[in-house]
């Protein structure tokens, strides 16, 4: 059932090599129901960032996507803030 609300979550993942196993456990968990997954970081010519955002476009049961800001909130050094945005009824 799709969304009938739109829901984005912004994740903030410190210490990436350390938190990669929890954070990527839960996302393949959530698979069926990440319609959009963007991954960023800062990368330069000799380093690359320990810490970085995901952002992620949910679809499905909306009790269900939110558990999942949940969970990953729950892993130390991970961060959440969601976005929900209401879709207007169809104009008559």
């Amino acid at each position: 059932m799709p969304l009938k609300k739109h829901i984005v979550f912004g994740v903030h993942v410190t210490d990436r090599l350390k938190r990669v196993e929890a954070v990527q456990h839960l996302l393949s968990e959530y698979g069926c129901n990440i319609k959009t997954r963007l991954g960023l970081h800062e990368v330069g010519e000799n380093a690359c960032s320990p810490s970085g955002i995901v952002l992620l476009e949910m679809w499905g049961e909306e009790a269900h996507c939110l558990s999942l800001g949940q969970k990953l909130d729950a892993i130390d050094g991970i961060e959440v803030q969601k976005m929900i945005f209401a879709h207007p009824a169809p104009a008559k």
